[in-house]
């Protein structure tokens, strides 16, 4: 185990170098000039030069690349060019209201997506099968905007349950008024998916051989659904809940930007918007070491649930 997590994160240096050279070319290459950006279209060449000296774009490239993998060794990524901000101190904060959101939504939507996919296999094939995919098939065909608009609408402006922005400094507060409607929109959103995905998984495990085997003893349908089938299925199950992991932290952006959450979601907006590089240079890699990380921890998780799985 230990020699197979030392070869995993060896493995890590090549990738990590890549995805720095991708993203400095992307930025630095393709991305334009941002000193004309930051200067604006009324500007002289002398501001535009003096904003590309105080940048450090005026170095050669190999230079630049150079400083870029060391703010990379560091995590110290200077400062936002907008707000003029450390970019890791804009990281550290928003950070957190991210996961106030994400984490819940992770845990809850897992839970009850697996517990729906393992009621609906009991029915397999019924008609209360067949209309919980066209419910989900309808979810899936509505755009998550119109669940933030109307939930809103209901929940926030005609009943006053929740209110529709805001946050705080308590996590528990946080959690339980400001957070709450957006995980109930993300939950929504989410179980329709994984409901369809997990009841496939499930189903395909209905159908091996140990399960006939194991009803042939004598074994319960439940110890049959619940231990045998969803121990078999929870490896593909682990595989999709930890590859949205890193995706989750930027794919709630139009929640954090409808409910003025302060998280990386709603960050990574505002620097597209202000063609702020570091920051968004930052989040890129960032999201590229944790997918690493996952898929390493992905690779653990496979085999403490199934101890045949070997790792190499």
């Amino acid at each position: 185990m230990t020699a197979y997590i030392i070869r995993r994160v060896w493995q890590m240096i090549p990738t990590l170098l890549g995805v720095i050279l991708l993203v400095f070319i992307l930025f630095n290459w393709v991305g334009g000039d941002p000193a004309y950006v930051l200067a604006g279209k009324i500007s002289s060449a002398e501001q535009i030069e003096n904003i590309r000296r105080q940048l450090g774009v005026d170095q050669p490239f190999y230079v630049q690349l150079w400083i870029f993998i060391k703010q990379v060794l560091t995590a110290n990524f200077g400062a936002s060019w907008s707000t003029n901000e450390s970019v890791s101190h804009i990281m550290a904060t928003r950070l957190g209201p991210s996961l106030t959101v994400l984490v819940p939504l992770l845990i809850i939507s897992t839970l009850v997506a697996i517990g729906l996919a393992l009621a609906v296999a009991y029915v397999r094939g019924s008609l209360t099968d067949r209309a919980v995919m066209i419910v989900c098939t309808v979810g899936l065909s509505v755009s998550i905007l119109v669940y933030i608009i109307v939930f809103q609408y209901v929940f926030a402006y005609k009943l006053g349950w929740f209110p529709v922005q805001g946050w705080g400094d308590g996590f528990w507060h946080n959690l339980i008024v400001y957070a709450s409607l957006p995980i109930i929109i993300l939950l929504v959103v989410s179980v329709a998916p994984d409901l369809r995905l997990f009841r496939t998984f499930v189903l395909d495990e209905i159908n091996q051989d140990y399960v006939r085997t194991a009803r042939a003893k004598g074994v319960s349908e439940n110890r049959i659904m619940w231990v045998h089938v969803l121990r078999n299925a929870s490896i593909p199950i682990i595989t999709h809940v930890m590859s949205q992991l890193p995706g989750l932290l930027i794919g709630a952006f139009l929640v954090e930007r409808f409910f003025s959450i302060p998280g990386i979601g709603r960050e990574v907006i505002l620097a597209v918007e202000r063609s702020d590089f570091p920051v968004i240079k930052a989040i890129t890699v960032y999201v590229a070491v944790a997918t690493m990380i996952v898929n390493l921890l992905t690779d653990l998780l496979y085999k403490a649930v199934d101890p045949r799985v070997q790792l190499k």
